[in-house]
């Protein structure tokens, strides 16, 4: 009888991260800012139907990378989950750090388990609050850890040369225009020689706290994406 084949805990885990990891490089970035009226949320994607960012809730945003399936079902989940505390208990109960606690244990839970792949997927869930200061943006990873954005963040594709450009460049208090040229110039350096990339191959969507409406987001027209980065 044959000796079963055995793969260490270690390395089973090192294998799967390294798979979600390949994919999620494989997709464009996503870049988040925070700027004086609320929070900007641009990717690289010049589909029209298929989206990288939405709306979850009220005050709330969402954007993904990796696969689109994927982030799909997460997204619709996060939407049905905040629908449902908010006319259970109150709408004030619907918060960001709640939808991140729930995709971490979604993907903690898929990322351990032995029976499936790991999910090639990276998120930001953004929340709008009254000052700058209440403003929340949360990464999760593909293995349902979390981190706590504060200013700037990047996901997806080559995120490190794309991480280094806002560091550099970014500051606080920015305004809409500013903050979208910034956006839109640190997604073109992901490659050797920097890139200009078109309004048209930019998704680009706000939570705008200044908006009168209970629903604070907002997606950008072309026309407005391409007037703001010729200003």
């Amino acid at each position: 009888m044959t000796a079963p084949f055995y793969v260490s805990p270690e390395q089973l885990m090192k294998d799967r991260a390294d798979f979600a990891r390949k994919g999620i490089a494989r997709g464009r970035s996503v870049v988040v800012l925070q700027y004086a009226d609320g929070i900007l949320l641009v990717a690289e994607n010049p589909s029209r139907a298929l989206h990288k960012i939405s709306e979850i809730y009220d005050r709330i945003g969402f954007a993904a990378v990796g696969r689109y399936n994927e982030f799909e079902n997460l997204r619709i989940a996060g939407v049905r989950l905040a629908d449902l505390r908010g006319y259970s208990y109150d709408r004030r109960d619907v918060t960001a750090r709640g939808l991140a606690n729930a995709y971490a244990q979604t993907l903690g839970t898929i990322f351990s388990s032995g029976g499936e792949k790991p999910w090639e997927v990276e998120l930001f869930v953004a929340e709008v609050g009254e000052a700058a200061e209440d403003d929340r943006i949360y990464r999760l990873m593909y293995d349902g850890s979390v981190a706590d954005v504060r200013g700037h963040g990047v996901m997806g594709g080559q995120s490190e040369q794309i991480d280094a450009h806002l560091t550099e460049h970014y500051t606080d208090g920015l305004d809409l225009p500013a903050a979208l040229q910034l956006a839109a110039t640190a997604l073109g350096r992901d490659t050797a020689e920097p890139r200009e990339i078109k309004a048209t191959d930019l998704e680009v969507a706000v939570v705008d706290r200044t908006r009168t409406q209970p629903r604070k987001f907002k997606r950008l027209a072309p026309e407005a994406v391409e007037s703001a980065l010729a200003g």
